[in-house]
């Protein structure tokens, strides 16, 4: 018997819905705080990783465009992909870019450097994206956190549809930067394993 869809079966259609926003106008990219706060704060609070085994849009969404669609090889992830040492010290190079981020913001609040209107793909390559700026209330700080936290979920995305497309659907939850910082979270509390992170494989 085929099992009745919930609510959060669907949020796949937010995070892409997120990603088409940005396209237009680059504020919506504060949204994705969401993305940011809430996972820590379920696993801080429960001591799971609930949303990335349930309320995780973009993990839906690659499930959805590999399995579904057929846009997966299904190849079993590779041990160094699994390892600690590759997760770890993935966690650590996005904590550097993501400070850099911020650095860079507040660059922009203090004066000292004026806004770039543009979207930086894998954190090398600079695309143009002055379209989906219109201004703002807000200090160009706003803008340029904006554009530079785009850059992040636009960034994450493409690497989890290249390894969605090498190996399986899901196999951006193995490395996933906030799948590992709630695990360390989850480990801190209740000594939750590596096989408990529900990574959809």
């Amino acid at each position: 018997m085929k099992q009745k869809k919930k609510w959060y079966d669907y949020l796949w259609i937010v995070s892409l819905t997120y990603l088409i926003l940005g396209f237009f106008n680059i504020l919506f990219a504060w949204l994705g705080l969401l993305c940011f706060f809430i996972p820590l704060i379920i696993s801080i609070t429960k001591g799971t990783k609930a949303y990335c085994n349930r309320y995780c849009g973009r993990g839906q969404l690659f499930s959805l465009i590999g399995g579904r669609f057929g846009l997966s090889r299904r190849k079993d992830v590779p041990g160094w992909m699994k390892s600690g040492y590759f997760r770890y010290g993935f966690l650590i190079f996005f904590f550097i870019m993501f400070f850099q981020m911020l650095w860079n913001t507040y660059l922009v609040f203090a004066g000292a450097r004026d806004l770039r209107m543009a979207v930086t793909l894998l954190w090398t390559f600079k695309l143009p994206w002055h379209w989906a700026y219109h201004g703002t209330l807000f200090s160009d700080g706003a803008a340029q956190f904006a554009f530079g936290f785009y850059s992040v979920m636009l960034t994450s995305t493409v690497l989890g549809l290249i390894t969605m497309v090498l190996f399986k659907p899901r196999s951006w939850c193995v490395y996933c930067p906030m799948g590992t910082m709630t695990q360390l979270i989850c480990k801190a509390k209740h000594g939750t394993s590596h096989s408990d992170l529900g990574e959809g494989l």
